[in-house]
């Protein structure tokens, strides 16, 4: 592993250890609701992260999902439930287990962080609607958290030396005008749909601020 490889896991290391620190284990296990959230959505990842496209190694592109999956779960338990997607790409070679640290950091904290943060900031600053919700904490963040991380991710490999930039670029960076549209309404209709069929899902959702005025 590489300096920055290192660096990346002791980092993603530490949002994971600060997730799994605050959640009551004892309650997670007694509620089976939560555990099929939970396992469900890492299951639903995985067969998304599966579809993906590239020509070199690394730079591949996949939907990410994970706006839906921080609106439903929060923000602990979405870091964990991606966290258990990612091992199991690495267990069937999808991607490079001395990566884990990178893919982990700039692939799934940072777009959950992201998100969280848009949910944040509407939640107590802009009157809270329905379509706000939607739009705010679902549609925009995946937009910017897809091109944010093929953006960061790109830089990684720039860094590493792994490929030269004009590389990276014409078969990458470039390509983030092409996916933002895309992840941007895939997690905004599935956080519609989940909101509107199966609003106790959707742990930030709540009926009495954003429906019942």
């Amino acid at each position: 592993m590489s300096t920055l490889q290192t660096l990346a896991l002791f980092v993603y290391g530490a949002f994971l250890f600060g997730a799994l620190r605050h959640i009551d284990v004892t309650h997670f296990l007694k509620n089976k609701h939560q555990q099929h959230l939970v396992f469900g959505s890492a299951a639903s990842l995985f067969v998304l992260w599966l579809f993906k496209v590239g020509i070199f190694d690394g730079l591949d592109v996949h939907f990410l999902g994970l706006s839906v999956l921080t609106l439903m779960l929060g923000f602990r338990l979405a870091i964990v439930t991606a966290f258990i997607t990612l091992i199991g790409c690495a267990a069937v070679g999808f991607i490079a287990w001395e990566n884990i640290g990178v893919d982990g950091l700039l692939g799934t904290v940072l777009p959950i962080g992201v998100t969280y943060l848009f949910y944040m900031l509407s939640f107590h600053h802009i009157p809270r609607q329905l379509f706000v919700y939607i739009f705010l904490c679902a549609f925009f963040p995946a937009a910017i958290s897809i091109a944010l991380k093929t953006l960061t991710l790109g830089l990684f490999y720039f860094v590493e030396g792994t490929y030269p930039w004009d590389v990276i670029f014409d078969n990458y960076v470039l390509l983030i005008p092409l996916l933002v549209f895309p992840e941007a309404l895939l997690n905004g209709m599935a956080i519609t749909l989940l909101v509107i069929y199966q609003p106790t899902w959707v742990y930030t959702f709540h009926d009495k601020f954003y429906l019942n005025k």
